[in-house]
C-alpha cells in the first residue's frame, strides 16, 4: 500500500451556545472541517497549514481517531481512525504541541521504557530506535532528568523519541517547534529533515512557522475556513503534435486536465517521480512541441490567505 492518508469529503461541525440577549441562549452548528479531499502517499513530508481556527488540528484528530467526522470517508494505514483506533495506534506516531505523552515524575528513559511496554515493542528493536534518537537529538545529558524537570526543548527532543520508538508508519506533528529557542529548533529541524529523507515516514506537519515549511516540506496543502485552497503538487504541462494513443500510467503521476483536443496534457507530480522521468517516458510514446513545469506559488497564497485573516 502506497497510499496511507485518504479522505473524501471529510466533515466535522460542533454544536455551540452562544448568547442571545441578557439570559437566553441560543444554539448554531460551527463547520471546521468542510468537505475536505485529501490523499498522502508512503514517505511523503506534507506541511498542512492555515490561518487560526482553519481546521488543522480538527484534522489532525480525526486522522488520529480522536473525533469522529461527522460526515466523509477517512482512512489512515488502511484503517478507520475512530472504529479501528486501538490497531491504528501501533501504526502511527503523534506529537500534539505541548500535550505530553511522558510521565511527568519519572526520568526520562524510564518514560521510555514504559512506553515500549505499552507498545509492545521488541527491546532489539526499541534500543536501535532509541540509540538513533539518543544521538541526533544529543538525548544522553537529561535522560535520567524526571520529565517535569526539562526545559521546553528538551521536552519536545523527548516527545518525538516517544513518538518514534514503536516505528510508526506515519507521524503527525502540530506545532512541534512552538516556544522552542533557536538552538531547540535547529535541533528538531535537522531531526525531522533526516527522518524524512529516509523515506520510511510519512510525516504530517502543522505549524505557523513558515521557516519548519520551507526547510522541511517539498509538498504544502493549505486550508481555510475547513476547505482545501491549495495543494502545493509540482505540475507538468506538456504539448504535443498529436494526442497520446494510450494512456500514460505512472505512479505519482494525474492527469488534472486535457485541453486543446488532447494535445495539451497537465499532469500533477507527487514527488514519487521527477519531471524529467516524466518527460523522458513522454518522449517514448508521443511527439513533444513544448514543456513547462508550473512550480507552487506558495508565498503568494499563504500570504493572499493570512493577510484575510489579520486584523
Amino acid at each position: 500500500m502506497t497510499r496511507v492518508i485518504e479522505t473524501r469529503g471529510l466533515r466535522k461541525e460542533f454544536t455551540v451556545r452562544v448568547k442571545a440577549g441578557w439570559l437566553r441562549r441560543r444554539t448554531r452548528v460551527v463547520t471546521a472541517v468542510d468537505g475536505l479531499d485529501l490523499t498522502v502517499d508512503r514517505g511523503e513530508m506534507v506541511g498542512y497549514i492555515g490561518p487560526n481556527g482553519a481546521g488543522k488540528s480538527t484534522t489532525l484528530k480525526m486522522l488520529t481517531g480522536v473525533l469522529y467526522p461527522s460526515a466523509g470517508h477517512v482512512r489512515v494505514c488502511g484503517f478507520e481512525p475512530v472504529r479501528q483506533r486501538t490497531r491504528l495506534a501501533r501504526r502511527i506516531g503523534v506529537v500534539f504541541g505541548q500535550r505530553s505523552q511522558l510521565w511527568w515524575d519519572l526520568p526520562l528513559s524510564e518514560s521510555f521504557t514504559l512506553l515500549r511496554h505499552v507498545y509492545a515493542v521488541r527491546a532489539a528493536d526499541s534500543a536501535a530506535r532509541l540509540a538513533r534518537c539518543r544521538r541526533l537529538l544529543e538525548l544522553d545529558a537529561f535522560l535520567d532528568v524526571p520529565v517535569r524537570q526539562l526545559s521546553l526543548g528538551q521536552r519536545m527532543r523527548a516527545e518525538l523519541t516517544a513518538a518514534l520508538l514503536h516505528g510508526p508508519e506515519v507521524l503527525f506533528l502540530d506545532e512541534p517547534t512552538i516556544g522552542l529557542d533557536l538552538v531547540s529548533k535547529q535541533a528538531v529541524r535537522a531531526f525531522l529533515a533526516a527522518l524524512g529523507a529516509a523515506g520510511d515516514t510519512t510525516i504530517v506537519l502543522t505549524t505557523h512557522d513558515l521557516a519548519d515549511i520551507e526547510r522541511l516540506c517539498r509538498r504544502l496543502v493549505v486550508i481555510d475556513q475547513g476547505r482545501l485552497v491549495h495543494d502545493g503538487r509540482r505540475r507538468l504541462v506538456v504539448d504535443l503534435d498529436e494526442p497520446l494513443a494510450v494512456d500514460l500510467a505512472l505512479p505519482g503521476v494525474t492527469v488534472e486536465s486535457t485541453q486543446a483536443n488532447g494535445r495539451r496534457i497537465v499532469y500533477t507530480l507527487d514527488g514519487t517521480i521527477t519531471a524529467g522521468q516524466l518527460v523522458s517516458r513522454l518522449t517514448e510514446v508521443a511527439a513533444l512541441r513544448d514543456i513547462s513545469v508550473l512550480e507552487p506559488a506558495i508565498e503568494d497564497v499563504v500570504a493572499r490567505i493570512y493577510t484575510r485573516h489579520s486584523p
